[in-house]
């Protein structure tokens, strides 16, 4: 037998519409999933250094996350980070990474200038979905990116 609870129907569409709402903004509020690798192109200049990278949000003005790793001296990806759910819908981030070469100097374990350690900089635009992003080992493209690894 099934109770009948007057006016049940009028109290659990708008409970209902409510709980759906508050499930959307939660799942809206959850980020997309950055996958970050170098290709085989790393390896023959850097197999076997350390490289280090940070996602970095250019509104805020701040690093959102970072991790390191080390250049693969015989496999592609020559390396490759995840950052899971890191990237937000609508904001601006740029992923800062650089490999600690210490060509002709420098101190190992810390981000020197351009050219003496390798670093780079990419922007991400637009994010709506989980983004892939795969780079090539292009020194004539560094831009100085130390501050995000202080």
């Amino acid at each position: 037998m099934t109770r009948v609870i007057p006016g049940a129907k009028s109290v659990s569409q708008p409970l209902a519409v409510l709980l759906l709402l508050a499930s959307t903004s939660v799942l809206a509020s959850e980020g997309h999933d950055l996958t970050f690798t170098g290709d085989g192109s790393f390896i023959g200049a850097h197999g076997g250094q350390s490289v280090h990278v940070a996602l970095y949000d250019v509104a805020k003005g701040e690093v959102v996350a970072s991790d390191a790793g080390s250049v693969s001296e015989g496999e592609s990806p020559a390396f490759s980070f995840s950052f899971p759910g890191a990237l937000e819908e609508g904001r601006l981030y740029d992923v800062h990474y650089w490999i600690d070469s210490n060509f002709g100097g420098g101190s190992e374990g810390q981000c020197d200038p351009v050219n003496v350690d390798h670093q780079w900089r990419v922007a991400l635009i637009h994010v709506e979905a989980p983004v892939t992003l795969e780079v090539a080992h292009e020194p004539s493209r560094q831009a100085p990116v130390c501050t995000s690894f202080d």
